[in-house]
């Protein structure tokens, strides 16, 4: 019996897009409307730099960042098969979906670590 790697790759989407739904909105809400708004203070760059500098800080957004990666490669892969029909190019599609998601991913832990 040949072992698929599908199961590893429906928990990365599931994984991602509960990631994704949990937080994405609590981000956007904070930077998107509370501080443009004035409900709450912005904050100073420095005091930015310290939050994200902060080890749990970096694996809060890698996790979240890595996790929406392959949340919308695995989405992007299955919108292309059945959307377009493009099961025949199973392979290349696999491996350009999942490979941008894992360049993103070192993108992302590259930046990350680097702060």
């Amino acid at each position: 019996m040949k072992k698929s790697t599908e199961p590893f790759w429906w928990g990365l989407f599931g994984a991602g897009g509960t990631c994704a739904a949990f937080f994405i909105p609590v981000l956007l809400f904070l930077n998107g409307l509370a501080v443009p708004l004035g409900w709450i203070a912005a904050p100073t760059f420095e005091h930015m730099f310290d939050l994200v500098a902060h080890p749990l800080t970096r694996l809060f957004l890698f996790v979240v960042i890595s996790l929406s990666f392959f949340h919308w490669a695995h989405r992007f892969r299955f919108t292309l098969y059945d959307g377009l029909q493009l099961k025949h190019l199973n392979q290349l599609i696999a491996v350009l979906t999942y490979g941008s998601a894992i360049v993103g991913t070192l993108i992302a832990a590259f930046t990350l670590w680097n702060i």
